[in-house]
């Protein structure tokens, strides 16, 4: 006959310190206070965000309701009952193609480079603390180094106040940002994926091409994309490098030539309006704002998109 004796699990040391715990003792009455401090931070923001967006539409239904098409098309005028986005919006397309065509292919290979090939050297710790530094300088500092280098001193290159200098300081102003984001994605890889790739005789280019950064694809590309909304919703650096005419050039130029002459954006039209008088130029902001608004939320939920769609492939 033979016996079988159940025992109990232990509920000494550390264990029963862990289980008393998790059914009972001591209320973490800073740990309370903390959450309840962060929700109502949560709650305050939205509240805020909530009252700002239903002011714009306040002052801009009449415009959107009325004569949405129109608005969306139309250029810029002095009357305001013929006013419209059309040359602001094509402004902010053609500066987020030059911040993509610069800031990006840039930004990914300068945090590649960083993350996997510079390491933990010197030289390494040294560029990334200026390039985290360089993330929070205001955008308004990188409006005067775009008037220095791309207004003045490339002034053969860019025309001067012209579309192309504006596109180069808003891909400067992003190029930290980008470069963040593909390190922290490349990060994220777990350390695996290399060590199994370089076990089977592949090179570090082949694992960083052929595992790393597909792994890393939808950090890289979230942080990308939104980065470009950040640079489509700014102002201060594109009216000291020459946003401030309103019009495109025209007439029988070669697309050199356009790129070098004036140009607008969004931004600063929705600016020109607000110091306006008048009720009319009033509801042409709050119309240009909710626009903008609209612009950056279809690139916030595509960044989303693109990073649930690459995750689901790898």
């Amino acid at each position: 006959m033979t016996l079988t004796s159940t025992t109990e699990p232990s509920t000494t040391g550390a264990g029963a310190v862990v289980e008393q715990r998790l059914k009972g003792g001591k209320l973490d009455v800073a740990g309370t206070v903390f959450s309840v401090l962060l929700l109502l931070a949560i709650v305050f923001s939205f509240v805020l965000l909530v009252i700002l967006i239903a002011q714009m539409w306040l002052d801009g239904s009449s415009v959107l309701t009325t004569r949405l098409w129109d608005f969306l098309t139309a250029p810029l005028s002095r009357n305001p009952e013929l006013a419209g986005l059309g040359q602001a919006i094509v402004g902010t397309l053609i500066l987020c193609a030059i911040v993509v065509v610069v800031a990006f292919p840039l930004g990914i290979a300068c945090g590649t480079y960083l993350e996997e090939y510079a390491g933990s050297t010197r030289f390494g710790r040294l560029t990334q603390i200026n390039v985290r530094n360089l993330a929070g300088v205001p955008s308004i500092v990188y409006g005067l180094l775009g008037l220095a280098v791309f207004v003045k001193a490339l002034d053969g290159f860019t025309g001067g106040r012209s579309v192309i200098a504006g596109g180069l300081t808003l891909a400067l102003l992003v190029l930290p940002v980008v470069v963040i984001t593909t390190m922290e994605a490349l990060r994220a890889v777990p350390q695996g994926i290399r060590e199994g790739s370089l076990a089977v005789g592949a090179t570090q280019w082949e694992t960083i091409r052929s595992h790393v950064l597909p792994s890393a694809a939808p950090g890289v590309l979230t942080g990308t994309v939104i980065a470009l909304a950040r640079a489509a919703g700014e102002a201060a650096p594109l009216l000291l490098v020459g946003a401030i005419t309103g019009v495109f050039s025209t007439g029988d130029q070669s697309l050199i030539e356009k790129l070098q002459g004036a140009y607008t954006a969004i931004p600063i039209a929705i600016f020109s309006w607000a110091r306006q008088p008048g009720a009319d130029f009033r509801a042409l902001t709050g119309a240009g704002a909710i626009v903008l608004l609209v612009i950056i939320l279809i690139l916030n939920g595509f960044a989303i998109w693109l990073r649930n769609r690459y995750e689901k492939k790898w």
